[in-house]
């Protein structure tokens, strides 16, 4: 991984997130099928996903939703700590 720089890329992250979330779906017990099955995503794209990490974002949502996972997105994406330099950009000074 990281063949061309020291940054990690798009293609690394998705397919360690399909890695770690095939792991939990195999902690759970569940198959592909099952998994598919109780999320309301087709098996086609579970399949596609854990071998290619390519998922719609819905989708992906639905099995973090059935694995117990989906409150740790809510942490991902936050505003950095410096908001008074946020604040700057809005004001009229």
């Amino acid at each position: 991984m990281r063949k061309y720089g020291i940054h990690i890329l798009p293609t690394d992250v998705l397919l360690n997130t399909a890695t770690k979330v095939r792991e939990l779906r195999k902690e759970a017990a569940y198959s592909q099928a099952e998994l598919a099955r109780r999320s309301g995503v087709s098996l086609g794209s579970v399949k596609r996903f854990e071998n290619t990490g390519q998922i719609s974002m819905v989708s992906f949502h639905k099995i973090l939703y059935l694995l117990n996972r989906l409150e740790e997105l809510d942490g991902i994406l936050q505003p950095g700590e410096n908001r008074e330099e946020i604040e700057k950009l809005f004001t009229n000074t």
